[in-house]
């Protein structure tokens, strides 16, 4: 068993119902039951054997931990205070808790929790590494490679954000004025969720977990009616499309695979109509955002048979409508790739030099990987070699590394 699979797609829910009990203003409380109930369950899972359905003992654990908690500890009063008296009754003690632990409530929950880690007086940077923590499970690690921040950064602005939520006493009215402000934040923390998965920078290169809970949270997130609005369509759309790869981008020895390689017959071609669907939700009205645009370049790539029949020319078009809505090297970067496709290496290779924030990529394995692959289609190998070997040194995993080894390896050969 996943521990850290289980305890990340668990642990959300749990926090979600402790805080409804406890008040969002005990948050750190209700982790600690969260954990309480995990070291438990490792525990006793060691000796016994993990039971068949994993999650629904952890809940029991936690609403006996609740329990415990709340018949211990001074008054209701210090809890949730939108429950009033009925956490100081031991009549009405018990169905309260019940309650509070149900699938209908923990949904409303998590879906109020979500935007109350996107407090006004936290910074957009924080509210995103609140969001990934409290309600996606992610670590400081995993939130410092999606956000491109130093761990200890990571830890701090979690750190801020739980102190913020911990000054407040009840969760975001969903009906609030800033409803549409929190939003933006909200599906951007999601976005990034979906991007650490599918780009993982941990020691596997697919999270497929953290794929199909952003997904998840995004489709929750849509239930509302008010967040059911192009701009989530376009974000589901984004996420159906790219997942719809998943099966194909890394095979059963944990080799990576890129586009040009992959067999589309064995993309998950329900998932490619289902984002299809969201895609032409999210196209009703006049709403425009980067979701959009990424999207319907997914949805290009989906349209084509191969790498080499790709409506390039379609994809340079959308992301030169990216970058005037919302710059950003990686932008960049993938209209150099579409560039070289449509008109060939020596105007993908001027669009790289081109980038305006280069230092940002070349960190990564993404900008000379790609660099090498155009100077090996305009028939420079030697440079080709240099290229993919400065990105081979800096490769996040070994998946990475195989893969662009192999890329190296044909151009030597």
């Amino acid at each position: 068993m996943d521990h850290e699979a289980l305890f990340r797609r668990e642990a959300p829910r749990l926090n979600a119902a402790l805080v409804r009990l406890f008040g969002v203003h005990r948050l750190e409380l209700a982790e600690d039951v969260v954990q309480d109930a995990f070291c438990r369950a490792l525990e006793r899972w060691e000796v016994e054997g993990a039971p068949d359905n994993p999650g629904a003992w952890l809940m029991t654990t936690a609403k006996r931990r609740a329990l415990d908690v709340l018949r211990r500890r001074a008054t209701a009063d210090r809890f949730g205070p939108e429950l009033g008296r009925a956490l100081d009754s031991e009549w009405t003690l018990q169905p309260t808790v019940e309650e509070a632990f149900s699938d209908a409530v923990i949904e409303d929950e998590q879906l109020r929790l979500m935007f109350s880690c996107c407090h006004p007086d936290l910074s957009q940077g924080a509210q995103l590494a609140l969001v990934l923590n409290v309600l996606c499970g992610l670590s400081a690690p995993h939130i410092a490679s999606a956000l491109l921040l130093q761990r200890g950064a990571a830890e701090k602005r979690i750190a801020r954000g739980k102190q913020v939520l911990a000054s407040a006493e009840r969760l975001f009215e969903l009906g609030h004025q800033d409803f549409d402000a929190r939003l933006a934040t909200v599906t951007r923390s999601l976005y990034l969720l979906f991007s650490e998965g599918y780009h993982s920078a941990s020691s596997e290169p697919v999270r497929l977990e953290l794929c199909r809970e952003a997904l998840r949270l995004t489709l929750l997130l849509k239930r509302y009616a008010p967040a059911d609005t192009p701009t989530t369509s376009a974000l589901a759309a984004l996420m159906c499309l790219h997942a719809a790869r998943l099966p194909c981008r890394v095979d059963p020895a944990g080799d990576l695979h890129g586009l040009a390689d992959q067999d589309r017959q064995r993309w998950d071609w329900d998932l490619v109509a289902e984002g299809l669907t969201w895609l032409r939700r999210a196209s009703s009205g006049t709403e425009l955002s980067p979701y959009h645009l990424e999207a319907a370049i997914a949805a290009t790539h989906a349209a084509a048979k191969n790498l080499p029949e790709t409506d390039w020319g379609r994809i340079v078009e959308l992301y030169d409508r990216l970058l005037r809505l919302n710059p950003s090297p990686m932008a960049e970067l993938g209209r150099a790739v579409a560039i070289g496709w449509f008109a060939g290496p020596e105007r993908g290779l001027a669009a790289l030099d081109a980038i305006t924030d280069v230092t940002r990529l070349t960190a990564s394995p993404f900008y000379g990987a790609t660099r090498g692959e155009l100077e090996a289609l305009r028939g420079d190998l030697r440079a080709a070699r240099r290229h993919l070997g400065e990105a081979i040194a800096c490769c996040r995993n070994d998946a990475e590394r195989r893969f662009l080894e192999k890329r190296l390896a044909a151009f030597v050969n």
